[in-house]
């Protein structure tokens, strides 16, 4: 059958396209009864399968392709071969793609550097070295542009292997420079193969040819010495943006709270956020996280407590992660009351928790008589879940 998930993944690519859909007659509106009653199974309408549904979701994308304004939206592109790549149709996707040969835009790069990180998206990086290759016979201009596009798909196809050979080779053979960008693309490459001292190289080769490194640059190494625990490294990069002018943001700061806070240094952490609002660098719900996640595992609740209240004097919303890193530690302590707000608070924001996180809390209250409260936790957890809670039994 033609699951429903997939029909609403395929009504959802088109719902809003304005794009011309056949057209058919209206039947009937009272056809005979005899006509009714003659119906049988060789004529009724057989249920899409999913591969004639995806059949026919390609069928339809070639040809609203013919559109030229079809063609400027590059999110149905995307989410047509994401929806294909996660069937597996490869050839499909290959289809749609092959299909765009023909249109004008194929003349410019913009166009055909899509086209090669669709491929890329798809896992499909040989293709996308094809198409690459077959510009100049569309009579496509090859840029650093379409270069960097290659790049990506070949990160996006977890093709690391080849990474540095294209990076190397592919400049010479087309007359192309590589740029920031395509250094950023091959250290977030290195990074994401845990290969740190080949990132660090491509890094300093890329000051050797006088490309100034950016702040994604630095981040994209920052986040990676700190999450593999070299903190001296990361302290070093750190020394080296600032070096050069550049400015730490959000995501360097907390990749290095992170890593303060996983190596017990939460003071350093909580003077490291005090630095970001002195430079007018708001914390995010992702910072305040880090600090409540240390001290609970720290079993400091004062602390905790205080930076979950801090983060909502800020306007911040708190997530499941927060609700359920905290949770347990109140609990653990005896603090039924604050757990008791604490459920409150998550059911305000849509989330709820596990029966047996909420029992905990449920039972800690029966036990120091506040039945009355333990009750109303019940029956407020029960409207919010299919799962159903009961008072515990007491003692007589």
């Amino acid at each position: 059958m033609f699951s429903s998930s997939l029909s609403r993944r395929l009504h959802g690519i088109f719902n809003h396209s304005r794009f011309p859909t056949p057209i058919f007659n209206k039947p009937n509106p009272s056809p005979p009864s005899s006509a009714t009653n003659k119906c049988n199974k060789s004529t009724a309408a057989t249920p899409l399968t999913a591969e004639q549904g995806l059949q026919k979701l390609v069928n339809k994308f070639i040809k609203n392709s013919e559109s030229e304004k079809f063609r400027r939206k590059d999110s149905i592109y995307f989410s047509t071969v994401r929806l294909l790549a996660l069937h597996k149709k490869f050839s499909m996707i290959e289809d749609i793609i092959e299909a765009q040969k023909k249109y004008e835009e194929i003349k410019e790069e913009g166009f055909a550097t899509r086209l090669i990180k669709l491929y890329g998206k798809a896992g499909m990086f040989s293709h996308a070295r094809k198409l690459f290759d077959e510009l100049p016979e569309l009579n496509c201009e090859r840029t650093v542009k379409s270069f960097n596009a290659l790049l990506t798909s070949c990160v996006n196809s977890k093709e690391f292997n080849q990474i540095e050979t294209i990076f190397r080779e592919v400049p010479q053979e087309v007359s192309i420079e590589a740029d920031v960008i395509s250094y950023n693309i091959v250290i977030n490459a290195c990074c994401e193969m845990d290969a740190l001292d080949k990132a660090i190289l491509f890094f300093n080769d890329m000051e050797k040819n006088g490309m100034e490194p950016n702040l994604v640059t630095f981040n994209t190494l920052l986040t990676a010495l700190y999450s593999k625990g070299q903190f001296l490294d990361g302290e070093s990069m750190w020394a080296r943006m600032e070096n050069k002018n550049i400015a730490p943001d959000l995501i360097s700061y907390n990749a290095r709270l992170r890593r303060m806070v996983l190596e017990k240094r939460v003071q350093d952490g909580i003077d490291l956020l005090a630095e970001m609002e002195e430079k007018a660098i708001k914390p995010n719900l992702d910072s305040y996280y880090i600090l409540i996640k240390g001290f609970c595992e720290d079993g400091d609740l004062e602390q905790a407590k205080k930076w979950y209240y801090k983060l909502k004097e800020n306007e911040v919303n708190p997530n499941a992660s927060i609700f359920r890193t905290l949770l347990p530690l109140l609990c653990e302590k005896g603090d039924f009351d604050s757990a008791l707000q604490l459920c409150k608070e998550s059911f305000g924001c849509g989330i709820v928790f596990l029966a047996e996180e909420v029992k905990r809390v449920v039972d800690g209250l029966a036990e120091i008589s506040e039945i009355e409260e333990a009750k109303d936790l019940v029956e407020l957890y029960n409207s919010h879940s299919i799962f159903k809670l009961k008072l515990p039994q007491r003692s007589t």
